[in-house]
């Protein structure tokens, strides 16, 4: 077995830390800053003007489209390398996104017509257009089979009526991947419709902002008798729920590949301030709670980073159902990383909890993470229910 990466890979990565650290790291005080003065407002905390040169950057260094496939203009080189850009990214806590946003990458590439790829993926993958999810509702979070915003059927036309809340990039968005219920009587088999639904359409707004906790903003979506023909139908009617699910397996190890960058970087922290930190005429190094808290967090980011790293292989080589995969590293990855930023803290002490660092920004961001894209309980609860059902137990090697 080889463990190593190819060598392309880690070119890539080498290069894509590099770039962080020369041209995202320098911003971290603007985010902070931004973040801290905003208020109950949704000014974006990296500035529009610093995030159009960054795109132009990382344009001329060709790290676009790295898994969108090479039929459509992309490099084609799977979720393993977007994984290390991704990990190498967030080491800084600058919230800067490569185009084009993979989890809904994946599910048009599933799902567009002829004349949708033409439409939409087309321009999505040369970023000339965004998109969003539209899922979560007041009554419908983790358990996504009580969306109640309807798609009824009126002469050729699909209307939709309903709300959508806590959805993300709002305002940005040119369009939404829209899940409603078409046949409330079939659930998950039969009964779910994607549509997508464009940023204008009339009858369909974007609400108020609800501020959260962190970086994250998010909207209500409201849809008043949203008229939408069959060419705005994404995949087959009744069928959303397996693309969906997909699409929320490569979510969830981004997500992870993100907790990876976040925890390598407050360790590298750790281990600075246990060496240069003297309290009582020693340096903290030499303290033995300092030693195991920064082994522990070592051991447990590397644990992280080969069940990640697995994952997206897996995905790579034309796996689809990943969910238990993709549970497993959600649940670790995030919880890896609140235990590492909270002993980051620690070791910092005073130091940690102010805005001069990172960290206490980590510390908040990773409490969103163990939320979004489904908690961790229900994970835990999905793995169970998985391999309660096949009667044994996972297999790292069973494809």
């Amino acid at each position: 077995m080889d463990f190593s990466l190819p060598e392309e890979y880690v070119m890539l990565k080498d290069m894509v830390r590099k770039f962080t650290e020369r041209e995202i790291m320098p911003l971290e005080t603007t985010v902070i800053e931004r973040e801290a003065s905003r208020g109950l407002t949704d000014t974006p905390v990296l500035p529009p003007e610093e995030e159009k040169k960054l795109l132009e950057k990382t344009k001329e260094l060709g790290l676009w489209g790295i898994e969108v496939p090479e039929e459509y203009g992309g490099q084609g080189l799977g979720h393993l390398a977007k994984c290390l850009v991704v990990e190498e990214l967030n080491r800084s806590i600058v919230p800067f996104t490569l185009p084009p946003d993979a989890p809904n990458l994946n599910y048009l590439v599933e799902c567009c017509s002829q004349d949708q790829r033409e439409r939409y993926l087309l321009p999505y993958v040369n970023a000339k257009k965004t998109s969003a999810l539209a899922m979560t509702e007041p009554n419908a979070g983790s358990d996504a089979s009580n969306i109640s915003l309807r798609a009824d059927r009126r002469g050729d036309k699909w209307v939709l009526n309903g709300t959508k809340i806590f959805i993300s990039f709002g305002p940005k968005a040119d369009f939404f991947i829209t899940i409603a219920v078409n046949d409330r009587n079939k659930g998950k088999k039969g009964g779910f419709t994607a549509f997508l639904v464009d940023r204008g359409t009339p009858g369909f707004t974007i609400g108020r902002n609800i501020p959260s906790i962190g970086e994250m903003q998010t909207y209500e979506l409201i849809y008043d008798n949203v008229e939408l023909d069959d060419r705005q139908v994404l995949g087959e009617v009744g069928q959303a729920f397996v693309p969906l699910q997909n699409r929320f397996g490569v979510r969830r190890m981004e997500l992870a590949a993100r907790c990876l960058g976040m925890a390598d970087r407050l360790i590298q922290l750790m281990i600075l301030q246990a060496n240069i930190r003297h309290t009582f005429g020693k340096p903290l190094a030499d303290r033995q709670a300092i030693q195991w808290w920064i082994t522990d967090s070592t051991m447990e980011l590397n644990a992280a980073r080969l069940m990640t790293y697995h994952a997206c292989w897996k995905a790579d080589q034309g796996i689809k159902d990943l969910r238990l995969e993709a549970a497993m590293v959600k649940v670790y990855a995030t919880e890896m990383l609140t235990r590492v930023a909270d002993r980051a803290i620690q070791i910092h002490g005073g130091l940690g909890l102010s805005k001069e660092m990172p960290i206490e920004y980590i510390y908040r961001l990773v409490r969103i993470l163990r939320i979004v894209e489904g908690p961790s309980e229900i994970h835990r609860w999905l793995v169970a229910r998985e391999l309660l059902k096949k009667n044994k137990g996972y297999d790292l090697f069973e494809m």
